[in-house]
């Protein structure tokens, strides 16, 4: 194991903080039978060679080690590193949705040549606190994409290697490695036939578990109680005296089985949901369309994947279920109960499990004309969410509402279209939504202001007012 590992020039290697002569002993403790020294590990990984969404020259000469360490069984916790590789492969999911990795473009912008050129380790005078940075600040702003377009697309195709790896994972024991396997899959387009294929018997599998389990389950608690109802019938006619007693006590005993085992068969049937939701977006993801009838599955997170998987893959020719079922998830309370992990037996990976969120993005692929719905259900859930959930739903609603962009400066709130002055009045009246643990939020008050509005709740109502008096 990892045999192969020092064999690699790490010292000449270069990541986010300088010579990558720490990555092998990182890459080692990933085995470690200290479950905290394993997660310390991966967060030094995710800091050097993922630091904050950039992959650099290291990056992709770890990956092969990342998966010949996740090929072995007797590796701990595989669904975390799988977790890590997807983030070497694409960084953030959320640069990408709803429509996928552009791997194509990505290919087309690539340049080579500009790492070539780049300041090494070792080099006289190499400075690991300056030298590749002055360098990359040296180029122009095109030469600086592609750059790190290459080193990207470098790490991607690296991960790209452990596909047939992934897909073999789909029949793992450990439902969040099936459900983390169904997720990388997601975003290697080019492999999408074979992929597809895979994904489709994992959904099916998935699906008639969750079936099998709430039939079994729901027989084994029928069986119970009238096992049990037959105990009480035989305790009262054996025992007149105490016959009221034995029949209410075994009558009680039936019941208790009886919900009991339900119990079991909502949470077997409920174990099956994450691993399905994932395959259904992956599949919609690489082009394959999810099956309608599961629009009307029982499992809201199972209605919710179908719908996010048929508009990836239909797009405007979507059906009216489909845009519904989207239009329902994107207006939703973020507290409702039902779709949380615990109640799913497993994370939704895709944008951080925000599974409204990501409802309100896959409603831009369905067409202009189910806009009005779309842009009422996203003004109904901003005031609802706060922080990190909050930026999906208003970045979707700004993207509605402010289709050219900026707005110039001085532009009063009385030359605002229709649906700009909603989006402004709703803001105003939503004071959790600028918040992120109770404190203003930066990324979003750089939304707002990316679009020429005031960027704090107070000047935004100053606005609105003005306006009215303007318009008085």
């Amino acid at each position: 194991m990892l045999d192969t590992l020092d064999e690699i020039n790490w010292a000449g290697l270069v990541h986010a903080y300088g010579p990558a002569d720490d990555v092998p002993g990182q890459i080692r403790r990933l085995r470690s039978t200290d479950p905290k020294d394993r997660e310390r590990a991966r967060w030094e990984l995710y800091g050097n060679i993922f630091h904050q969404g950039t992959r650099y020259e290291a990056t992709a000469y770890a990956v092969p080690f990342l998966l010949e360490l996740l090929a072995d069984p007797a590796t701990p916790e595989p669904a975390p590193l799988i977790e890590l590789l997807v983030s070497i492969a694409i960084g953030y999911d959320e640069t990408w949705l709803p429509t996928g990795l552009p791997v194509a473009e990505f290919r087309r912008a690539a340049e080579a040549a500009l790492l070539a050129a780049a300041p090494r380790p070792g080099d006289e005078g190499y400075d690991e606190d300056y030298s590749e940075y002055d360098y990359v600040e040296s180029l122009s702003g095109a030469d600086q994409e592609r750059l790190g377009t290459y080193v990207a697309l470098a790490a991607y195709d690296a991960v790209r290697v452990g596909v047939p790896l992934f897909r073999s994972l789909l029949t793992h024991a450990d439902p969040a490695v099936r459900i983390s396997a169904a997720y990388v899959l997601a975003w290697f387009p080019e492999e999408a036939t074979g992929s597809l294929s895979a994904l489709s018997a994992l959904v099916r599998s998935a699906v008639a578990t969750g079936e099998a389990a709430a039939g079994d389950e729901a027989g084994t608690a029928a069986t119970a109680a009238a096992g049990q109802a037959g105990t009480a019938a035989t305790a009262a006619a054996g025992q007149a005296g105490t016959a009221a007693t034995a029949a209410a006590g075994q009558a009680g005993t039936a019941a208790t089985a009886a919900a009991g085992q339900a119990g079991t068969a909502a949470t077997a049937a409920a174990g099956q949901a994450g691993v399905v939701a994932t395959g259904l977006v992956a599949t919609g993801l690489l082009g394959g369309v999810p099956d309608a009838a599961l629009l009307a599955d029982p499992r809201p997170a199972v209605r919710w994947a179908a719908a996010v998987g048929r508009a990836g893959a239909l797009g405007v020719d979507v059906d009216p279920g489909t845009v519904a079922e989207l239009v329902t998830w994107t207006a939703r309370p973020p507290d409702e109960p039902g779709v949380g992990p615990d109640q799913l037996g497993g994370y939704v990976p895709f944008l951080g499990g925000d599974l409204s969120g990501h409802a309100g993005l896959a409603l831009q692929q369905v067409g202009p004309e189910h806009t009005d719905r779309a842009f009422d259900a996203l003004l109904s859930r901003l005031p609802t969410v706060s922080g990190i959930e909050a930026m999906p739903v208003a970045g979707e609603a700004f993207r509605v509402a402010f289709p050219d962009g900026r707005i110039p400066e001085g532009t009063p709130f009385t030359a605002l279209t229709a649906r700009q002055q909603r989006l402004v009045e709703v803001l105003v009246r939503s004071p959790e939504t600028w918040l992120i643990d109770g404190r203003l939020f930066g990324n979003f008050i750089g939304l707002v202001g990316a679009y020429g509005l005031p960027t704090s709740r107070d000047g935004l109502r100053a606005y609105l007012a003005a306006g009215a008096i303007d318009g008085a």
